[in-house]
């Protein structure tokens, strides 16, 4: 449990700004919790989503924290795997998710790669997201026993 605590005080100032950006699904939108995070979708987020996240077509679904945007439903369920494991970096990077991400798209982008399919981070997300990961073991074993919830 002190583990558990731990991983959400670390992410927790990315888990900040996730749950600001999550009240724009109070227009229309809905919040849920599923599993320890929060989900949120609407009309405003999925334009969000379409309009300013700069990969073509935009994204289905974004991780900030323990905080997942996405454009509908829909979305949130098809990239529910895919975004735990955002939710599992979070925990491990903390405030630094942010700058690393940024840095690992701007050295893929250096090496002639492109900067999100190549990006160490979302690499890593697509090769999880079908497994189980030891973070997302531990996550499904805290919210088993009652964490996270």
């Amino acid at each position: 449990m002190r583990a558990r605590a731990l991983a959400y005080a670390w992410a927790s100032p990315a888990t900040a700004i996730g749950l600001v950006v999550a009240l724009l699904a109070c227009v229309r939108g809905s919040l849920r919790v599923h599993g320890g995070v929060v989900e949120a979708d609407g009309p405003l987020l999925a334009w969000c989503l379409r309009s300013l996240v700069p990969i073509r077509g935009g994204a289905a679904a974004v991780t900030i924290g323990h905080v997942v945007i996405g454009r509908d439903g829909e979305a949130l369920a098809d990239t529910r795997a895919h975004e735990r494991v955002h939710v599992g970096q979070y925990e491990r990077w903390g405030v630094f998710f942010f700058p690393a991400y940024l840095v690992a798209s701007l050295w893929a982008a250096a090496r002639g790669q492109d900067f999100y399919l190549d990006n160490r981070f979302e690499r890593e997300a697509r090769a999880m997201e079908g497994g189980v990961t030891e973070s997302t073991r531990r996550w499904s074993q805290s919210t088993r026993h009652g964490y996270g919830r």
